[in-house]
């Protein structure tokens, strides 16, 4: 595989993984009615965009590119009222992760570069995974929004870093 579809494929477990972690941290500080609270008729739920992410991530890498059956009903991912439990939605999480994880690792190069049918659209698989890591990271940060104005809190995710720091 070239340096370049290497570096994409490492940048985007590793993004997909940090985002996940945020995801885990959220719901582990929210309570389960504030993970199935709808602010409004127009915003959904942090175990909505759980599910959400699921579906998605499902579809696009494990049915798509790790072509497996596609078993998504986009619709249930919005209108489940839960609760689902915390642990039940992290599993869910984890185990659709680990499978895309698994998928994305072993995907070949010319499974970057030829053309996909997913959700009505054909995109290549370069596409696939760039348009998965900015819905992941989308919606991990309505998550964060989500857990920040709850709970009036600082996540905490740069704590450890300098983010004066320059160069």
């Amino acid at each position: 595989m070239s340096d370049v579809a290497e570096q994409l494929r490492t940048e985007c477990l590793r993004r997909l993984k940090e985002s996940e972690e945020r995801i885990a941290k959220c719901l582990g500080l929210m309570s389960e009615e504030q993970i199935w609270l709808r602010p409004n008729t127009h915003v959904v739920s942090v175990g909505n965009l759980v599910l959400h992410l699921c579906g998605n991530v499902g579809q696009w890498i494990n049915a798509t590119l790790g072509e497996m059956p596609d078993i998504r009903t986009r619709e249930d991912e919005f209108s489940e009222r839960g609760p689902v439990p915390r642990a039940d939605l992290l599993a869910r999480l984890g185990k659709v992760m680990d499978l895309a994880y698994r998928t994305i690792a072993e995907l070949p190069l010319q499974g970057l570069t030829r053309s996909w049918k997913v959700q009505g659209f054909e995109e290549t698989g370069t596409a696939i995974l760039l348009h998965v890591v900015e819905h992941f990271s989308y919606h991990t940060g309505q998550i964060t929004l989500h857990t920040k104005l709850m709970l009036d809190m600082d996540t905490g995710y740069y704590a450890a870093a300098d983010l004066n720091a320059k160069g």
